[in-house]
């Protein structure tokens, strides 16, 4: 195989990958901080200090659920951008129909986790 200036640019692209990925990691080995007493160790919980061993806190399991279908709908609607941008390059009714599936799915799993009663804060949620 001959050397060529293409595989020397990939090669120094995949160096230069591999420093920028590995560069914080190893800034943040090399320059953190390594006390671990006193307040840094303690869980933040809006400025104030905690009560209670920090073992022991219980949180809700509310916060993780909407979190996690924040998470879900926010990354979903992501792909409606690169579809809308190429929506109006794209020729019959095919692109409509496929987008009009995804949003009838999406909306169907809004439907069922309201049905569920995931978006009623204070009841407990059951799976």
């Amino acid at each position: 195989m001959v050397f060529t200036w293409l595989n020397l640019a990939i090669l120094l692209a995949i160096l230069f990958g591999l420093v920028f990925a590995a560069g914080p990691v190893l800034g943040s080995l090399i320059l953190a901080p390594k006390v671990k007493e006193g307040a840094i160790g303690l869980p933040y919980e809006c400025g104030m200090q905690p009560y209670g061993s920090p073992n022991w806190i219980r949180f809700g399991i509310n916060y993780y659920v909407y979190a996690l279908l924040f998470l879900a709908f926010d990354v979903d609607v992501l792909y409606l951008f690169p579809v809308a941008a190429h929506y109006p390059f794209s020729f019959g009714w095919w692109p409509f129909i496929k987008v009009t599936i995804f949003i009838v799915v999406l909306a169907l799993g809004c439907v069922y986790f309201w049905k569920k009663g995931v978006f009623e804060w204070p009841r407990k949620i059951s799976f």
